[in-house]
């Protein structure tokens, strides 16, 4: 089993109006076969958890910790962190032009096993994976994005999911720009990927309506960088109801004392 440690985590991110602090103090455990969902609105810092994992350079963490099985993951290369076993599936995936879809997944695999797949099985796996997400079998010779659409690249990512077996994967609005059909895919692609491996899901988005398809274990808040309350599948249904406005309310009256 792998833990995703993450302790009064406090992070900022450099803008035109300078140094600007997005989390302020986040804690979270994530376990294989654990799914958490994180909700909130825009701006409240959830994409900036999930990049902060990764590694992204744009993110400075300036207090806190992220350790996977104990091991500091803040020390590690982002290649480093992806071959212990953590994955990213990107909000907005990027293209990668003169790179084939083959060719970046079977040397991801290579670099995260270390070694390469045998062709046979490794051919057989991914026609299998790319039937199960409704994907055209002509996408395995087309350049990594390239002209694909915004639900053909999030199927594109739940394909490496499903492909390279990671212990703990971090989904950022991956039901962003899909439609039912497109949504119900990828909903089974996660799934699917969860009960072969026991994969630990953290799911960041904003509305309730995957998590009909991707059932949550655990429901976070995330409002102006933390984490403001937790619970069941029931908080998520709440939500759907409620909206944010009780959660945003304090912090509009901070913000205007501070103003004052």
């Amino acid at each position: 089993m792998s833990v995703l440690e993450i302790r009064d985590l406090h992070v900022t991110v450099e803008t035109d109006a300078g140094i600007t602090p997005i989390l302020n103090g986040v804690t979270l455990t994530i376990r294989t076969g654990q799914t958490h969902a994180i909700m909130g609105p825009n701006g409240s810092g959830k994409s900036t958890l999930a990049y902060t994992i990764a590694g992204h350079p744009k993110y400075k963490v300036t207090a806190g910790t992220i350790t996977l099985d104990g091991e500091d993951v803040l020390a590690m290369t982002v290649d480093e962190r992806a071959r212990r076993g953590l994955f990213l599936a990107m909000q907005y995936p990027v293209e990668i032009p003169g790179v084939t879809v083959t060719n970046f997944l079977r040397t991801a695999k290579t670099a995260i096993d270390g070694e390469a797949p045998s062709i046979r099985t490794w051919t057989k796996d991914v026609k299998q994976s790319m039937k199960n997400l409704r994907m055209d079998p002509k996408f395995a010779q087309r350049n990594v994005n390239e002209g694909f659409s915004g639900g053909e690249k999030k199927r594109h990512e739940i394909l490496q999911l499903e492909l390279l077996k990671p212990s703990i994967a971090i989904l950022d609005e991956t039901d962003s720009g899909l439609d039912v059909d497109a949504l119900k895919i990828v909903s089974e692609g996660v799934n699917r990927a969860k009960g072969e491996t026991d994969l630990g899901v953290l799911l960041i988005t904003h509305y309730t309506r995957i998590l009909r398809y991707i059932h949550p274990d655990f429901v976070h808040v995330m409002i102006g960088g933390r984490i403001v309350e937790e619970g069941g599948p029931e908080l998520a249904d709440r939500l759907e109801d409620e909206g944010y406005d009780s959660y945003l309310e304090p912090f509009a009256e901070a913000a205007a004392d501070v103003e004052a």
